[in-house]
């Protein structure tokens, strides 16, 4: 199916900037452990990624890529490329100014966002000073969604799945002139990275849409008909996605509260957690919005709940075998990716519980991508919302209250247990409705699934057992003991899922999904 062949081009992007990146926090790790510059740093880069996901990932993407199919479908490419001139002209002129405006009130947003460094001045100093240098990246990265938009429409997924390369190799570079002693601040080195990947990206998108004839002059800001239609859909899908990811700073906010390092714990958990997240979960969603655009576009809605299903099912393939690995492996891959240099032994276990708390929600999290585009590709932005609202109220309720049992560990644990509310809250409403029913393909295979993944995790448990030594020795003997548990357990599930027809690798090619 055209959506598998659009997860295999996504997927096959964003696991290769995942692995950089895993270099890059290697690289973090070793340098400056879970220190007060680290968690520092990982403020100042949270700061303009909250602000990208609500307003560019986000909100953006959700009503800027139905309305351009509808108006490519529609109107031809021209048309498309007109509507998109206009949006990025408002785009141009609202973020300038707002990031202008954010730079001169650093100090007092500052407080609003990591309290707990107020009591250290110096800490608190630098937060300023690196937010400062890193904010101006949103503005690169909302023009960035805005071409990648248009190139995911013509199903182009390739250069925008591959942007993020920029960052992670840029920051690399940063790192290694760090460590020779080139570069002598560590936290403004980073800082100015990420500033500078911004451009970079920016310019990449640019080359690609010049390739693509999707480039377009920029006309003076004109609130359009269509440009208000923009902006109406947005502004739900604007506070939506804002409460989904105000979670994650309230997370860093009570985490500045707790001992030095939980912020830094939480991150690198995070970023554990996030490469089957980023590889599937952001594949599917974007594959999938613009594939159900078309379809419902198009009055194909049988065909359109049938790829939504498939996007289901191709996610929980992907990720319950994660979530189990995580679960039983989150020890022994802190400590093999991030144990040396400033990162001591205790860093890594700390890591390796806020692990296993997020990944008892990976799937949740990867849910949430598929199920989502079932209210998007419909204009619907304003349900999502609401449910979102919800779980907003819980995330905060569960993470003051298991914070004070669990530390930083029980505020990893109340976003999981938030995103399989946000599901079940998700899927209700489209079944209800009748946007979306599972259908007989799904039913007969998720048991199945289920089935190899739980297998796959007994010989995992075996495994950690019999490696219990080599697992404790050396770095060498350490990694070469998780790269044998990983290819066990992954031969395990493969061969699982093929005997009981999980899922078949005939179907990434087939048209036409075969039970």
């Amino acid at each position: 199916m055209v959506i598998y062949r659009a997860f295999l081009t996504l997927g096959s992007w964003t696991m290769a900037s995942r692995i950089l990146g895993f270099v890059r926090d290697v690289l973090i790790a070793s340098l400056v452990g879970a220190s007060l510059v680290a968690d520092v740093f990982f403020v100042a880069f949270k700061f303009p990624n909250f602000f990208r996901r609500i307003f560019a990932e986000g909100a953006f993407n959700s009503a800027f890529v139905p309305l351009f199919t509808e108006r490519l479908a529609k109107n031809g490419l021209v048309a498309a490329k007109q509507f998109a001139a206009q949006v990025n002209s408002i785009m141009v002129s609202v973020l300038t100014g707002f990031t202008l405006l954010t730079l001169l009130l650093m100090p007092w947003l500052m407080i609003l966002v990591a309290p707990g460094f107020k009591e250290q001045p110096e800490k608190f100093q630098l937060a300023i000073q690196l937010t400062q240098i890193t904010f101006p990246y949103l503005l690169f990265m909302a023009l960035l969604s805005l071409l990648g938009g248009m190139l995911n429409a013509l199903d182009r997924f390739a250069a925008t799945a591959s942007a993020p390369i920029g960052l992670n190799l840029i920051l690399i570079a940063v790192l290694l002139l760090v460590r020779e002693g080139v570069v002598s601040s560590t936290a403004h080195a980073l800082a100015w990275g990420v500033c500078l990947s911004g451009v970079v990206q920016f310019l990449w998108l640019v080359y690609a849409c010049c390739r693509a004839g999707l480039l377009f002059r920029l006309p003076l800001p004109k609130l359009s008909p269509e440009v208000k239609r923009l902006l109406r859909l947005m502004l739900p899908g604007v506070i939506g996605a804002g409460v989904v990811h105000i979670n994650l700073v309230v997370d860093v906010i009570l985490a500045t509260f707790l001992t030095e390092g939980s912020v830094s714990w939480l991150y690198y958990a995070d970023r554990i957690n996030q490469l089957p997240l980023g590889v599937v979960g952001v594949a599917i969603g974007v594959a999938l919005l613009p594939a159900l655009s078309r379809n419902i576009a198009e009055g194909n809605l049988e065909l359109a709940i049938s790829v939504q299903n498939r996007a289901i099912e191709l996610c929980l393939v992907l990720c319950l075998p994660a979530s189990a690995a995580f679960l039983v492996l989150a020890e022994p891959i802190a400590v093999v990716l991030f144990q040396r240099g400033e990162f001591m032994s205790s860093d890594a276990k700390a890591t390796a519980q806020a692990l296993t708390a997020f990944a008892f929600g990976l799937p949740a999290f990867v849910l949430i991508k598929a199920f989502s585009p079932g209210f998007f590709a419909r204009k619907d932005t304003v349900t999502p919302v609401k449910i979102a609202a919800i779980s907003m109220v819980l995330n905060v309720i569960l993470a003051v209250f298991l914070m004070q049992f669990l530390a930083h560990v029980g505020i990893a644990l109340a976003t999981s247990l938030t995103a399989w509310a946000n599901v079940f809250g998700l899927a209700v409403i489209l079944i209800r409705r009748d946007y979306y029913r599972f259908d007989i393909h799904l039913l007969a295979r998720l048991p199945r699934i289920v089935f190899s993944t739980a297998l796959m995790a007994a010989g995992l448990l075996i495994g950690v057992d019999v490696l219990s030594t080599p697992l404790a020795g050396s770095e060498l003997s350490r990694s070469s003991a998780l790269l044998g548990l990983i290819i066990c357990g992954g031969s395990i599930y493969l061969v699982t899922i093929q005997v009981t027809g999980a899922f078949r690798l005939s179907d990434l090619r087939n048209k036409k999904v075969q039970d």
